[in-house]
């Protein structure tokens, strides 16, 4: 970690704090008030909620202010995962005695629908002196600091990787202590690098330049689970530009596709828009799927996703094959930023309260 950049930004948040006390005072307040909310529940209290008090309960996070129908989110995680399963889970991830480690890896490979910036938001409410929020966001300010080996996937938010992030921002707890002489949490530390921090990380990011040439190859072990973590973003960016967006879904006879987009025309019928998702080995199966899901009259356009070295097979091979007016290609780092952009966008919306949740 840098401590010099650290030490600088901790001075200036400090003497912020000292000129505009009212407004630190006022967000302060806000971050107490919703951690004495989550610290009001207890193990058994979680475990008897009604899917009402779920919603609630969900609904009040951060990491939920992408949705604006927040109801339709919940009502999707029970339905994939089963309400009591839910509970259960979610009970021993916060009040577990097992280590982090392995609540928060049991957890991501247990329950859909709830990623890593969800449960760490949980967790630091539940236990603010162990544990931090662990989101795009952190990632951005540490890597202001200096700290190597952040994620940049979501199958690399390890529960180990969990754990080394709440060590770090434990010492940045202890330098904010020493120099504000107040008891610093880790909730606040958050507060910290979203206020003082994240600025200058984001300026950071901007002024790299794009990179160019071979992008790092992807291995064997990690293949599936950037596949798959490319499948889910697909989805959620559909399910956020207002589509009924699935994933694995038989489009035609013999083929399955990753993931669809669909919109309704009226009574008249329906627009799909098909993806399939290729990060490693033969495309073969992938040009063929796609061939059978444009034997589907409602299907738009088909879309493969892959990296740049993929997709220049993809366009190559599948020549005669696939009606090019409607194969489209979509570079699958592109994917995941065009994702990243969408949630602060409706993020920032969402926080104007422009639609009431009950319309």
């Amino acid at each position: 970690m840098n401590e010099q950049k650290l030490k600088v930004a901790i001075s200036e948040f400090v003497n912020k704090k000292k000129s505009n006390a009212a407004y630190y005072e006022e967000n302060w307040a806000e971050r107490k008030e919703r951690k004495e909310y989550y610290q009001s529940f207890t193990k058994d209290r979680l475990l008897a909620m009604t899917e009402e008090e779920f919603l609630e309960y969900i609904s009040k996070l951060w990491s939920m202010l992408i949705w604006g129908n927040k109801k339709y989110v919940v009502d999707k995680m029970i339905a994939d995962n089963g309400f009591g399963t839910l509970k259960k889970q979610l009970a021993e991830l916060l009040y577990g005695t097992s280590p982090i480690e392995k609540r928060w890896d049991v957890f991501l490979k247990s329950i859909k629908g709830m990623g890593p910036a969800t449960i760490s938001e949980l967790l630091t409410y539940a236990n603010p002196k162990e544990y931090v929020i662990f989101n795009k966001t952190t990632i951005l300010c540490y890597g202001y600091l200096d700290i190597p080996d952040m994620p940049k996937y979501n199958y690399q938010y390890t529960g180990k990787k969990y754990a080394e992030v709440c060590a770090i921002a434990k010492e940045i707890a202890e330098q904010l202590k020493k120099a504000g002489a107040e008891d610093y949490d880790l909730l606040a530390v958050d507060y910290f690098m979203w206020d003082e921090i994240l600025p200058f990380a984001e300026k950071k990011t901007s002024d790299i330049p794009a990179t160019t040439g071979v992008k790092k190859a992807v291995t064997a072990n990690d293949s599936k689970s950037l596949h798959d973590e490319i499948k889910e973003k697909l989805v959620a960016i559909g399910e956020l530009l207002g589509f009924d967006s699935r994933s694995e879904v038989k489009i035609a006879t013999g083929a399955v596709v990753d993931a669809v987009w669909e919109a309704k025309i009226g009574n008249m019928g329906k627009a799909i828009y098909v993806f399939e998702v290729q990060s490693k080995g033969s495309i073969d199966s992938l040009i063929l799927n796609l061939k059978k899901a444009q034997s589907n009259a409602a299907v738009q356009a088909v879309v493969a996703v892959a990296n740049e070295e993929q997709l220049a097979k993809i366009i190559r091979e599948s020549a005669g094959v696939i009606d090019e007016k409607s194969l489209r290609t979509w570079d699958s780092e592109d994917v995941l930023a065009v994702y990243d952009s969408l949630v602060r966008v409706h993020e920032s919306i969402n926080k104007l309260a422009l639609v009431p949740e009950s319309f």
